[in-house]
């Protein structure tokens, strides 16, 4: 039955007194069906009956996950229930988490107040991504604030690694001349490692850094992002006030831009909750004077790790290669890595290279030099690898590299010329000349050359046809390895025979 014709029902029944027989000829319906509509236990919609579902076996575990972990998404608890034997869909699962899951409350906050120097404020801030050459690098900004005065210091890199965040701090205390004496964070990686209730273990190096500093490190409770509001209202102002709209070309000159943008416009507003209505600056000038003094030396920031270097003279850092002395290839060393510098220590501690840090991707940052010594000690090799060479195949070479040692001649001029004759001619052959000149005293390779050529032509043979190559290394130290070509003569004789 609608609710109009209910409706209609008892308005003709209890306001106007008509019959029940009356109501149902007007209207054309059954008697019955107005008894239905007048009894007042049966006022309203029938209650439909409860149907068992597959997810009820599930809802008190549901309900139990839900009371430790309100935002937790029914995705993963789909997840939990399958493994312990639920078999239907996700979708009864989220209209029962719908419907369970624990409103938020909403809550109201005390405004928090500072003293001169008291606290001050740390995050991180996102800000798109920039490209440098082929890479594609996150640009993110580091962002401290003085509770007190609303006094920033800004600065965008190109990561938020620990030593970014480190860095951050370090050039942050130097820009604003001294540092509170709190820090609030987030529960970010960098500053806390572990936490359970009240009991954090912080990162061993935000602990060095507020030991140099003597400032006391304070992560806001879990879900408690109200307590950092003021660097979060500042990350907004510096998104819509000064990065809006902007044109990145580099990260040193958007640094160069927010600095003069904190100097002229920032520190020139009004400063938030001051009673004078006194600008930024003239209450960070105040607050200055209660800020902790700085160290007589600096924090150093820098990422120091071992490393050891493959087959090739080169060390990989940040999706980019760098050279390195070719003795120290296999060797163990020391990275310490900057801003913009990258740093080789070997196992002496003595500084080995010194390269200028790239951003870019799939680069290789040589220095001369190292190529050069590669190059030298590589012929070296290859004047040891060419005496190896002659004197495997051709034996009494042997006592004619003694000879021309003893008569302090360019042995490896010579040993070059005769490996060239091997190439023209057969091994056995150049055997023979060399032993042959030996015994008439003749030591050197034209002489061995000269015989060789000399046997060539009282054989009747063709000459044997020099090998002409360009001047370039790298054809000119190619290694070559001889092939059968007798299947080429077979093939010409076949195609004579067809």
């Amino acid at each position: 039955m609608k609710p109009e014709l209910r409706a209609e029902i008892r308005r003709l029944f209890y306001a106007e007194h008509w019959r029940v027989g009356t109501i149902a000829t007007e209207l054309q319906i059954h008697r019955d069906t107005v008894r239905n509509a007048i009894e007042s236990h049966r006022m309203g919609p029938s209650p439909r009956p409860i149907r068992p579902t597959i997810v009820d076996p599930y809802k008190d575990f549901i309900v139990s996950v839900l009371e430790k972990h309100p935002k937790l998404r029914a995705t993963r608890i789909y997840d939990m229930v399958r493994t312990r034997g639920y078999a239907g869909s996700v979708h009864q699962v989220r209209r029962y988490v719908k419907k369970i899951r624990p409103a938020q409350r909403l809550e109201a906050f005390l405004r928090r107040k500072t003293l001169p120097g008291e606290e001050g404020q740390v995050d991180w801030g996102h800000f798109g991504k920039i490209s440098i050459g082929r890479a594609r690098r996150s640009l993110s900004c580091f962002v401290m604030v003085l509770s007190h005065s609303r006094a920033m210091y800004v600065r965008f890199a190109l990561d938020q690694t620990l030593e970014s965040f480190l860095r951050g701090h370090v050039a942050a205390f130097k820009a604003l001349a001294g540092a509170p004496r709190i820090i609030l964070y987030d529960n970010l990686k960098s500053v806390v490692l572990e936490r359970e209730g009240d009991h954090i273990r912080f990162h061993p190096s935000i602990l060095e850094l507020a030991g140099c500093y003597h400032f006391a490190p304070r992560p806001c409770a879990p879900y408690r992002a109200n307590e950092k509001g003021k660097v979060e209202r500042t990350i907004q102002y510096i998104r819509h006030s000064f990065f809006a709209a902007r044109t990145v070309t580099s990260v040193e000159q958007l640094n160069i831009e927010v600095a003069s943008w904190i100097e002229d416009i920032a520190h020139n507003r009004t400063c938030p909750q001051d009673a004078a209505r006194r600008a930024v600056h003239e209450v960070f000038a105040e607050e200055q004077q209660s800020l902790l003094q700085l160290p007589e030396h600096r924090f150093e920031c820098d990422l120091v790790k071992p490393i050891r270097s493959g087959k090739t003279p080169y060390v990989r850092f940040d999706l980019n290669d760098y050279s390195i002395p070719h003795q120290l290839a296999r060797k163990p060393l020391t990275m310490i890595v900057s801003e913009h510098e990258l740093r080789l220590i070997d196992e002496q501690g003595e500084l080995v290279v010194s390269h200028q840090r790239s951003y870019d991707r799939g680069q290789t940052i040589e220095k001369d030099e190292h190529l050069d010594e590669l190059a030298i000690a590589k012929a070296r090799a290859r004047e040891l690898r060419g005496r190896n060479k002659l004197e495997n195949v051709c034996p009494a070479s042997t006592r004619l590299l003694e000879a021309l040692v003893e008569r302090g001649e360019n042995v490896r001029s010579h040993v070059f010329k005769i490996n060239r004759l091997i190439e023209r001619y057969s091994a056995s052959e150049v055997n023979e000349a060399i032993s042959e000149a030996l015994s008439k005293g003749a030591v050197g390779a034209e002489a061995i050359a000269h015989l060789v050529d000399q046997k060539q032509r009282s054989s009747g043979r063709p000459p044997k046809l020099k090998t002409v190559l360009p001047d370039d290394p790298r054809i000119q130290n190619l290694r070559v390895e001889p092939h059968d070509l007798r299947k080429y003569d077979d093939l010409g004789k076949k195609e004579d025979s067809e």
